[in-house]
């Protein structure tokens, strides 16, 4: 395996890894998940994860890395509908020059206003990639089943994605009751997913790079009877994997961490979409703590 693709780093790595659902390759890769084998799988994960290797380096290189064969590389190449594994490396080479060339100017010669403007470019395309993507067809599955009052919703989110997870977490409970988070030492959380069963629904949130213990806890969740919605960035990912449905936000950022703009995003349509379901008795609630709040005089609103 070359050193080219290895001297990159971890910011090459994050910045990719934050914006590569928008890509072509990796849209091919999320639309034919469900019929991958497990070696084709494998290398995709590569793919997705490394597409500098995939952009310089060889089949063999490729194959190595996923521990899978060369024939199985260019199987998936053609799988995705590419013309052979030149062709799916030209596209990530077309993908990679389109991402970093920007990068690599903004660096040296952009001015704050140039800044914003790129930073308001790429928050409109997560939004938008977002709500118009892979998520479409499961957020009517979502909302129905977070508004099943017998239910009850158990928000779960890795750390860099708990700020907007509790804010979500914040919003449903306002609408509903029988919401809460699970989260703490690894005592707590075991011990609060053990007492799961099939009256619970698990909101895992997370993006690349996983927590480990995330991935477990929603295994675990599984296995004591918990549904799965899962919000993450990829198909492929382990979370995906686990989960009854998925809502795949796009997270690219202009600086070093993942952008949770599209994630914010996709939780108020569903709030919204709950609040629609819930609305007579979720009326009641928010006006009762709204009561509540005004005799405490608990709010400055001029």
């Amino acid at each position: 395996m070359s050193n080219s693709w290895r001297s990159c780093g971890h910011w090459f790595r994050l910045v990719w890894a934050s914006s590569v659902a928008g890509v072509e390759a990796a849209t091919r890769i999320s639309q034919m998940g469900s019929m991958l084998t497990r070696a084709e799988r494998r290398i995709a994960e590569v793919v997705l994860m490394s597409p500098q290797l995939v952009a310089f380096g060889t089949v063999a290189e490729l194959a190595e890395a996923a521990g899978a064969g060369g024939a199985t590389v260019v199987r998936l190449a053609t799988k995705l509908g590419y013309d052979g594994f030149t062709a799916l490396q030209t596209s990530i080479q077309l993908d990679l020059a389109n991402q970093l060339r920007p990068a690599a100017v903004r660096i040296h010669e952009q001015s704050p206003t140039d800044a914003v403007d790129t930073h308001l470019r790429l928050e409109v395309e997560n939004v938008r990639a977002t709500l118009q993507g892979e998520s479409a067809g499961a957020l009517g599955h979502v909302v129905e089943l977070l508004s099943s009052l017998s239910m009850r919703l158990h928000v779960l989110s890795g750390d860099a994605s708990r700020g907007v997870a509790l804010q979500f977490h914040d919003d449903l409970a306002a609408l509903r009751p029988d919401v809460g988070v699970i989260g703490g030492n690894g005592i707590r959380v075991t011990r609060d997913i053990a007492l799961l069963s099939s009256r619970d629904i698990i909101i895992a949130v997370d993006l690349r790079r996983y927590d480990a213990w995330l991935v477990d806890a929603v295994r675990l969740a599984r296995e004591s009877g918990a549904r799965v919605i899962a919000v993450t960035d990829s198909l492929l990912s382990p979370l995906a994997v686990l989960a009854d449905q998925n809502l795949v936000v796009h997270a690219a950022g202009a600086g070093p961490f993942d952008s949770h703009v599209g994630t914010l995003a996709i939780f108020n349509l569903v709030v919204a979409g709950v609040a629609e379901r819930l609305r007579s008795s979720a009326a009641d609630r928010l006006e009762r703590v709204e009561g509540a709040w005004r005799r405490a005089d608990s709010l400055i609103d001029r």
